[in-house]
């Protein structure tokens, strides 16, 4: 391609965005193209779901760093006919032929690794955009998908953030260059041998192939059909473990939605094994308090505080409900908030320490004229996953399983056929029981926090939905150790150091997540709010 005169990620000065407004219809995505796509749908009469799958699908293919064709995938779905919100957990299980002793000794190591057939789980994704399409879809899968099919066979352009991604992805992945298991990512990914540059056009043809499979069968080509074989191909002939019913019995799993009361207005999470409850937690604890100045140092040592203290519970007991020894309902009841927000003081505390990886997600949400709302989520966990890519297919497979311990005593222990405790979570508010509409911030672990704060900008400091997004964000480490994004004050800094608290400042937002919200008013116009970190985009009418 040509070379630019000048770098699309380059920023030496802040830029401001606008809340978007409609009436008629919303697509908020991380891509312009994913968005797009979902309004065309909305355009040809699809609804607010039909929107979501649609852009979903895309973003397997315009942003394959951050999810794709192996992801898992959470959603959030208000009926407004219904007055109903209905939750889809499609996270995916181990296989069944695999347990801890074989992970010990064919990793030889105590902890699972991240990369390889060993943390590959079950994909769920395909599966939730045939759930969703066949339970609340207007238009039929194979029309919703129609976009993502166009932009993997035509070509589109790449946009600065995944060129950026898939630059990190390269040199992540050179070390695995010549080994047979991880060779499908080179030839699928590397186009013409590199990392592809911001503004040049590639065309994903394994994908074209693929999502017309599964919009023309309804996933069924996924889990009992010609993909599945090449799944089992590449499995059992590159050291995998997965077999044909792994696949054929995988299910999605239609949950009820958990919910804390904040503020007046009801924050709703999907719940375990989902991390969602983590945020929930939070926002638990900090009902204790008044929060009324976010250039406070209170404020935050108190988001701090109450952040580490339900991550301290959630990685405790949270896991695939099946195995969890405590109910949701118990760590959200009003009681245990209070319990915990007393066991707050004036200085840092040290609870028991979590470790975050890294992460590779996509958020989205929409919303149509009729009063229709998801919120969705898909991801492949670490950028590409597990490095694997099932040749011919373009199905990255994710590497969820690389959250499961390895140790026989811990709730979230590797088990056949088990859900592991899950990073990615879709947000929807609620007040007076009538939706307010949907939120989210991907980014691993840093997503319950990006819940909490874009709920208190929200909700306590009243900042509208792109301002809520836009202010700076910080995140929990382990320990002590936060860090803030740049543009966080310093002297808020100094001030949180005396009380205890770690400190780093990254230039690199990266980490902090990447959100989108969609408010709605009473008269029913909706208000959009965009991330700034990244190539996000609103399409709206």
């Amino acid at each position: 391609m040509d070379s630019l005169p000048f770098d699309l990620n380059y920023f030496p000065y802040p830029s401001r965005r606008f809340p978007l407004t409609a009436r008629n219809g919303m697509v908020n995505a991380s891509q312009p193209q994913a968005a797009s796509a979902g309004l065309q749908v909305l355009l040809k009469g699809g609804n607010a779901v039909d929107a979501a799958v649609a852009a979903a699908t895309t973003l397997t293919v315009v942003e394959p760093t951050a999810n794709g064709i192996g992801s898992d995938a959470f959603a959030l779905v208000w009926i407004e006919k219904e007055q109903k919100l209905y939750g889809l957990n499609a996270s995916g299980w181990a296989p069944e032929k695999l347990n801890i002793e074989k992970v010990k000794e064919v990793c030889g190591q105590i902890h699972m690794p991240s990369f390889g057939w060993l943390p590959t789980i079950v994909p769920g994704a395909p599966a939730a955009w045939a759930a969703l399409s066949d339970r609340f879809g207007r238009v039929g899968l194979e029309k919703t998908m129609e976009p993502a099919i166009q932009y993997a066979r035509a070509g589109y352009p790449v946009s600065p953030s995944v060129s950026d991604m898939w630059q990190r992805a390269a040199k992540r992945y050179s070390a695995l260059n010549g080994d047979p298991v991880y060779q499908g990512w080179f030839e699928t990914f590397l186009i013409g041998g590199e990392a592809p540059q911001s503004g040049q056009l590639i065309t994903l043809p394994y994908h074209a192939d693929t999502l017309s499979l599964i919009a023309n069968t309804h996933a069924r080509a996924f889990y009992a059909g010609e993909l599945t074989d090449k799944i089992l191909r590449d499995s059992q002939g590159l050291g995998g473990f997965f077999t044909f019913d792994d696949f054929a019995k995988y299910q999605v799993d239609w949950v009820e939605p958990i919910s804390v009361n904040y503020r007046g207005y009801t924050v709703c999470e999907i719940p375990p094994n989902g991390q969602g409850i983590t945020a929930l937690m939070a926002l638990n604890i900090l009902n204790n308090f008044s929060l009324t100045n976010r250039e406070n140092e209170r404020d935050f040592h108190l988001h701090f505080e109450a952040m580490k203290l339900a991550f301290s519970d959630a990685r405790h007991f949270v896991t695939d409900p099946r195995y969890m020894t405590v109910s949701p309902d118990a760590l959200l009841s009003e009681r245990y908030g209070r319990t915990r927000a007393n066991q707050i003081t004036e200085q840092a505390a040290l609870p028991e320490p979590c470790s975050p990886p890294g992460s590779g997600t996509v958020y989205l949400c929409t919303a149509d004229g009729e009063g229709n709302m998801v919120s969705y989520i898909q991801s492949n966990y670490m950028g590409f996953g597990s490095g694997i890519v099932i040749r011919g297919t373009g199905i990255a497979l994710q590497n969820r399983g690389a959250d499961f311990s390895l140790d026989s005593n811990e709730p979230n222990c590797f088990a056949p056929r088990k859900k592991t405790y899950h990073t990615i979570i879709p947000g929807f508010l609620m007040k007076d029981e009538k939706a307010i509409g949907p939120f989210g911030v991907m980014g691993g672990y840093m997503q319950p926090q990006g819940h909490v704060q874009v709920i208190t900008n929200l909700l306590d400091y009243h900042l509208n939905p792109q301002q809520a997004l836009d202010a700076p964000r910080w995140q929990w480490m382990r320990d002590r150790q936060f860090a803030v994004e740049y543009g966080f004050s310093p002297a808020l800094v100094h001030q949180l150091l005396n009380r205890g608290h770690k400190i780093d400042m990254f230039p690199d937002s990266t980490s902090f997540g990447r959100g989108q919200i969609i408010w709605k008013l009473g008269n029913g116009v909706m208000i959009g709010g965009t991330e700034g970190r990244t190539d996000s985009n609103i399409a709206c009418y």
